[in-house]
């Protein structure tokens, strides 16, 4: 089983490439202002609307209403009803994260991508959906934040990596993200999306041609990633994501502790600028979890194996 899974982890390590200092908050910043920008309407510059009005404008015929925008039925139809196939839900984790790495390199450390493969797969395990190519890794960047992308991709920030003490927190951090991809947390802000096209832009084709399509729906990523999911769905993920970990075997209150360490972080780390813009504030999450959990798992015995916790370099 665990040369399986280390066999498994080779494919997403293959890609870690040299290693640079990148601020990743800054880069999907930019990119999400990118994709807005492009969609404003440029206007005329003043002197040429001068210069080129007609001296008997009043004679002239009066501009056409712009034609009513129709609404794509097959786009509403899936909007509303519709999923995406495991082919698609695939192919837009592909295009996520072949965008993040093509940005962000992993850490090259293959002892430490092996290790957060390995455990990142046991509690995959635990969650029920094996019908997907399960791949971890840690992202060379100080920021503090982890990522989830449709299709079983999990990355985890060197940052936040440093910030964990045993191997029951990383368990919790990765039940956490991967419980995002079994609610389909990141595919239901897609749909919304298509929802919108639907009834009002010009509407894309379902997410079944050629990777630019893919491409052009996701915007890069980055929108999805900067913007961040709701905070219900932060909260779900919290409550599922201990869940998992407990199941794993591991004490469940790996992510509280987590949680808890980044409620104490200064208010203006740099580090923490991102997470702060797509995740609830840590302390309103432990608020949530408690209110959840309400002493439900105070019986549940599990282990932090700091022992066997692999420190990075």
């Amino acid at each position: 089983m665990k040369i399986k899974l280390m066999l498994l982890a080779v494919t997403l390590v293959s890609f870690s490439g040299g290693a640079v200092a990148f601020d990743l908050g800054k880069f999907l910043e930019d990119r999400v202002k990118q994709e807005m920008d492009k969609d404003k309407p440029t206007q005329p510059e003043p002197s040429q609307t001068t210069k080129e009005a007609p001296a008997a404008s009043q004679n002239t015929a009066a501009p056409q209403p712009p034609a009513k925008q129709k609404i794509d039925a097959a786009q509403l139809g899936f909007a509303l009803f519709g999923d995406y196939s495991l082919e698609e839900e695939n192919r837009i984790g592909s295009q996520i994260s072949g965008n993040l790495l093509g940005a962000v390199p992993l850490v090259r450390d293959d002892k430490l991508q092996n290790y957060v493969n390995l455990v990142g797969h046991w509690v995959a395990l635990q969650s029920g959906r094996q019908d997907v190519t399960w791949r971890f890794g840690v992202l060379d960047t100080e920021d503090i934040n982890a990522f989830a992308a449709p299709g079983g991709y999990i990355f985890v920030t060197r940052g936040l990596y440093r910030l964990l003490h045993n191997e029951a927190d990383l368990a919790g951090v990765l039940g956490h993200e991967i419980a995002h991809v079994t609610q389909k947390h990141h595919l239901k802000v897609l749909k919304q999306s298509s929802l919108i096209g639907a009834l009002g832009q010009a509407a894309s084709r379902k997410v079944r041609g050629s990777d630019p399509v893919v491409q052009n729906l996701i915007g890069n990523g980055a929108e999805v990633m900067a913007r961040g999911l709701d905070k219900d769905a932060e909260y779900e993920a919290d409550r599922v994501g201990m869940v998992y970990a407990a199941r794993a075997g591991y004490t469940p209150w790996g992510l509280p502790d987590v949680l808890q360490g980044m409620a104490g972080l200064p208010a203006k780390d740099s580090r923490t600028g991102l997470l702060y813009k797509t995740h609830p504030h840590p302390a309103d999450r432990l608020a949530a979890l408690g209110e959840a959990v309400d002493g439900r798992l105070d019986g549940v015995q599990g282990k932090e194996v700091a022992d066997r916790f692999y420190r990075i370099r």
